[in-house]
């Protein structure tokens, strides 16, 4: 029995020192899972922060892209390489945001190459800004210089209005001035047996009156061409109606844009040497009004004369 006890106590000892060097093991294995959890924990945070900073970073040039292609779409620059770049960061942005196997270190260099090509746009922006200045100021150069060529051309054509005005007036009155006169008008009263009484200056009794003749003298002027001429003649009663019938040789024509009627007319060769001329009216059956009657002479739209006689 006491040869047993001994053994006992031993195993009893070897049981514990056993348990002792589990409990130590086992806390130490406990003390290296809770450091390893703290380590992934620690890079786990660490990856959570890189990637806000990289999609905050991508933001941040996706908004800078889109105010240079607005910039440059204003400025009228090729958009095209700005949109091709502003849809490979979009697709990156994507890839971020879908948790893929990502490299930070690879967007890293992503985001330095992006941040380059804005300072690149700045320059081409820059470059933009002043062609565009320099073609503001060229199109104002050429704005003023077309004001000043409207100014001069309205000038030329105010001149050239003046001048056809001038030229329009000169030829009226170049042709006023070669228009004929019918000076030293004198009627005379004609009887059924021919014989003629001055009504230019008497009286003659309208039964004594079967024709008219008129007699006037047109003047030399070297400024009127030696041609045939048509003169019309009007005869006016006491109450301003003409004297007139269409189946006696009356008719109508034009003076000063307004058709007038006339008495009578005749075709005159003007030979410029203060020639006489006379012409006979024969009105027929119906008698002279008691008055004084105005007679008017028109040439190629001009009135060139007048005269009166006298009817009782």
């Amino acid at each position: 029995m006491e040869n047993n006890k001994p053994k006992a106590n031993g195993a009893l000892v070897a049981a514990l020192v056993i348990m002792t060097i589990l409990a130590g093991v086992s806390s130490y294995l406990l003390y290296e899972q809770k450091e390893v959890g703290k380590n992934q924990e620690a890079t786990i945070a660490t990856r959570v922060e890189e990637l806000a900073t990289t999609r905050t970073r991508l933001d941040s040039i996706s908004t800078a892209l889109d105010a240079k292609i607005a910039e440059v779409k204003k400025l009228g620059g090729d958009i095209t390489d700005l949109e091709r770049v502003k849809a490979d960061l979009e697709r990156d942005k994507a890839s971020l945001r879908k948790g893929q196997r990502i490299s930070i270190a690879k967007y890293e260099a992503k985001i330095k190459q992006y941040e380059a090509y804005l300072v690149e746009k700045d320059t081409l922006i820059a470059q933009l800004k002043t062609e565009n200045q320099l073609l503001v100021t060229n199109n104002q150069t050429l704005a003023d210089a077309n004001t000043t060529l409207q100014t001069e051309k309205q000038s030329l054509q105010d001149s050239v209005t003046n001048i056809a005005t001038v030229n329009k007036d000169l030829a009226e009155k170049v042709t006023r001035a070669s228009a004929l006169k019918a000076q030293n008008v004198r009627v005379f009263a004609l009887n059924s047996r021919g014989k003629q009484r001055d009504a230019t200056e008497d009286q003659v009794k309208s039964k004594r009156v079967d024709k008219l003749k008129v007699v006037y003298m047109l003047p030399e002027n070297p400024l009127t061409k030696q041609e045939e001429k048509e003169v019309f003649v009007r005869v006016l009663d006491p109450t301003g109606a003409v004297v007139s019938d269409m189946a006696n040789g009356s008719g109508t024509f034009q003076v000063n844009g307004q058709e007038q009627v006339y008495t009578v007319k005749q075709t005159v060769p003007f030979t410029n040497n203060n020639q006489n001329v006379e012409l006979t009216y024969n009105r027929g059956t119906v008698p002279y009004k008691a008055g004084k009657y105005t007679i008017e002479f028109y040439s190629e739209g001009f009135r060139i004369g007048e005269g009166s006689f006298a009817i009782k």
